[in-house]
């Protein structure tokens, strides 16, 4: 069944070129342009027909966050003057990553086709029509926001043409950071003119736009670490000589060999895996499929392609060799982006990541992994800083503490997870605590849960939990026999549970947030030293420490506490808090179980107080857990929800503004209701709701262990389950909708499982498929 989000409109202009959000939303950008992307750019489609508008994003392309952060690359204007069209469409084609606009004027059929190719790091405008000699066009691109600042934040550049090809050209005075574009346009009949700025092509039977840009940005510990902001990218050379390479390259292909460059490497990863609970799929455009959503319609396809569209929203803003995904994914607009589109480590950049392994997109978590390496050096050198002044006694010398970062992070810098108050100079971990590491360090144990790889867990994942485990072992003070954070945060709860001037953040000792998260750091290492065979004194005091971390405790309200001294439930913050981050231990972490079934009921309590309405990603964040405690219904609920009312036309999710992390929990929640295995066991269909029992399928999801899961059901009944093992080991299946009569059977061949601990046992080695049949 295709995939697409498809409109009988333009983006509207509206808006079009403010500098911030906070003045007045870009609209026609933020909830009707189409984004496609290959990590090392975002291009925002709006489809128009008189001047089109393709904006661009290049992650690195940042002030610093009180200057705005990631700015706007490149606004590329092309002039058609095509007015009066009929059939006009424009469509963003989730199975190979094309966005589409065709129209008819004078009974001239016009076609564009646009890409973001990652093989070769270009963007590719194509244009065709039903008559020869009718592509006729004006090529215009406009650096965004170029300004004179007297603090040292001006953007200076400028556009000029060079023969056939269009240069853009700049820098960005606070870091020095070079950058630069070029654009050149290919084409089959008709004339090619240089023009100010741009390029005039008249009666061409067909043309390709192919763009190249870049920076002189390098992802290396040396960024973070130098101070000096204008030493920070001074040993690299200019961009230009790499763009002109990319585009030079990319233009000896053409066109047909691009694209089909593109496909192979797009459809790759996103045909992995499949989604289905509504075969008779829509004929309606995607606003009026969204309009209907919210007034109560039940459009399972609606469903199936917002999970899809989030897949896409990952492949194409974090690859191997790019930036990561940051708070707007690779797309930004402004010259003052919201939140500086950063990366914001107490749940944001997480949620990113929460699809990857599961929706079987394990390689987008690499460019993450890369940006992880680059800041540890600073990253040890915070945690040397917040023992030394925060818990002196536990201080032993210099990269001897561990590591540890605080919630905002950019392509240049982390922050601390402490800081000073401006008005007494004491030291202050403001709104989140140390827990915020060891939330991050979850990702790497999942790394290696999920793919099994020996090495990552050796040099990747071993080592980061084990120095996150310094940290956290100097971190927490012993009260009663009990190992809490002496310095604890819940993020971004305060005193009063309001954001108005007088509100302070609450500090403690021991949240649930910091302590849930500090025993997943804990068992994670464990179990990393024991299937590595090795141990030292960090690993001996994680054991140790384990049974004394005290992660979970139920309050007068049946409710898991956020805080130790909370009784009833919001006796301490907001009742209604976008955050549920005292239930990390039970998504994204594992503690709270179903071996854990008092707490599994606690966390039901708290999720039903602490309310379904929320921003988008909140939504979000609730849907997993929901999930995670087996209501599908509830779960769907939330899904529901999020579409309605965290969703713009465009399927961006809404904070508002537009945060990409809401997209990206979406499909993780989707997936946890398909698929679970925290628990050591492939649970399939542990959530599956009332709404989609009636008949449906998934394909392609992956189970820790490496295990590749698809299966079907019907009449609220899961008729197959075939298991295939990507690397060996013994596989564990649970499922509580398989009927009572099946059969199993190995590579085709009948088999007899065992049984262990109410779950199917399999042996396998590599390549085994395992079929369950009703």
């Amino acid at each position: 069944m295709k995939m697409k989000l498809w409109y009988r409109e333009s983006a509207p202009c509206v808006n079009d070129f403010v500098p911030q959000y906070t003045e007045h939303p870009m609209d026609g950008w933020e909830k009707w342009s189409l984004p496609i992307g290959n990590g090392y750019m975002g291009v925002n489609v709006f489809g128009r027909t008189e001047t089109e508008r393709l904006q661009i994003t290049e992650n690195s392309l940042c002030n610093p966050g009180c200057a705005g952060g990631l700015n706007n690359f490149c606004e590329m204007l092309i002039d058609y003057n095509h007015t009066n069209t009929e059939n006009y469409t424009r469509e963003l084609d989730i199975d190979d990553g094309i966005a589409r606009v065709n129209y008819t004027i004078n009974g001239v059929k016009y076609n564009r086709e646009m890409f973001t190719s990652y093989p070769d790091r270009v963007f590719v405008v194509h244009h065709d029509s039903s008559e020869k000699g009718a592509v006729s066009f004006t090529l215009r691109p406009v650096i965004p926001f170029l300004k004179e600042s007297s603090e040292g934040y001006s953007k200076r550049g400028n556009v000029f043409t060079c023969g056939d090809t269009v240069i853009m050209t700049g820098e960005m005075e606070y870091f020095a950071l070079k950058f630069e574009g070029m654009f050149r346009i290919l084409h089959e009949g008709g004339t090619l003119t240089p023009v100010e700025g741009g390029l005039r092509l008249d009666g061409a039977d067909s043309a390709t736009i192919i763009v190249a840009i870049g920076t002189n940005y390098r992802l290396e510990s040396r960024v973070f670490t130098e101070k000096d902001p204008k030493k920070k990218f001074a040993p690299y050379p200019h961009p230009h000589d790499m763009v002109y390479s990319l585009l030079n390259d990319a233009c000896a292909k053409g066109f047909d060999i691009l694209r089909e460059r593109h496909l192979e490497d797009y459809q790759s990863l996103m045909g992995r895996v499949s989604f289905e609970i509504d075969p008779a799929g829509s004929d309606l455009p995607t606003d009026e499929l969204l309009r209907r959503y919210a007034e109560g319609e039940k459009l399972g396809y609606l469903e199936m392609l917002y999970y899809q569209y989030g897949r896409h929203l990952l492949i194409s803003s974090s690859r191997p060799g790019t930036l990561p995904a940051n708070l707007q994914g690779v797309w930004n607009c402004y010259d003052d982006s919201p939140w500086g589109a950063g990366y914001w480590h107490n749940i944001n950049v997480q949620m990113n990541y929460w699809p990857a392994f599961v929706a079987n997109l394990g390689e987008t978590f690499d460019a993450y992994a890369a940006y992880a390496q680059a800041y540890m050096d600073q990253a040890k050198k915070f945690a040397d800083a917040y023992i030394s002044e925060l818990l002196p006694e536990n201080y032993t010398g210099p990269g001897t503490n561990g590591w540890i970062l605080g919630t905002a992070g950019r392509p240049f810098e982390i922050t601390s997870a402490f800081g000073h108050k401006k008005d007494t100079g004491e030291p202050d971990i403001g709104h989140s605590g140390p827990g915020v590491g060891a939330f991050t360090s979850i990702l790497f144990w999942e790394q290696y849960a999920f793919t099994g790889n020996r090495e990552v867990l050796e040099k990747i994942t071993y080592p980061m939990l084990h120095d996150m485990a310094i940290f956290l072992q100097k971190a927490v003070t012993n009260v009663d026999g009990k190992y809490l954070a002496k310095y604890s945060a819940s993020p971004e709860q305060m005193f009063t549970g309001t954001c108005h001037a007088n509100a302070v953040y609450y500090h403690t000792v021991g949240c649930n947030f910091d302590q849930q998260l500090i025993y997943e750091n804990h068992y994670d290492l464990v179990r990393a030293a024991d299937l590595l065979g090795v141990t030292d004194e960090v690993v001996e005091e994680a054991r140790r420490q384990l049974p004394h971390l005290d992660p979970v405790q139920i309050g007068t309200s049946g409710q898991i506490k956020e805080y130790r001294e909370e009784n009833a439930y919001g006796e301490i913050g907001e009742w209604h808090h976008r955050h549920i981050s005292h239930l990390c231990g039970l998504y994204p972490g594992s503690v709270i179980n179903r071996n854990t079934p008092e707490w599994m009921d606690a966390a039901r309590v708290t999720l039903d107080l602490r309310g379904d309405k929320s921003t988008g990603w909140a939504m979000a964040h609730r849907l997993n857990a929901w999930a995670r405690v087996m209501d599908g219904n509830r779960a769907h609920k939330l899904y529901r929800t999020l579409l309605s009312k965290g969703t713009y036309p465009n399927l961006w999710d809404a904070h508002p503004p537009f945060q990409i992390d809401g997209n990206f929990g979406g499909v993780s929640g989707v997936s946890e209701m398909l698929l679970q295995s925290q628990a050591g066991f492939i649970d399939v269909c542990p959530a599956l709701s009332d709404e989609w029992a009636a008949k449906g399928s998934f394909r392609g999801l992956v189970a820790r262990g490496n295990f590749v899961v698809d299966a079907a059901w019907q009449d609220e009944k899961v008729t197959s389950i075939r298991v295939e093992s990507r690397i060996g080991g013994r596989a564990l299946i649970r499922c509580d909708r398989l009927p009572e009569k099946f059969a199993a059977f190995k590579n085709g061949a009948p088999i007899s499982p065992d049984t262990e601990n109410g779950c199917l046992a399999f042996d396998t080695t590599v390549g085994d498929v395992i079929t369950i049949q009703a």
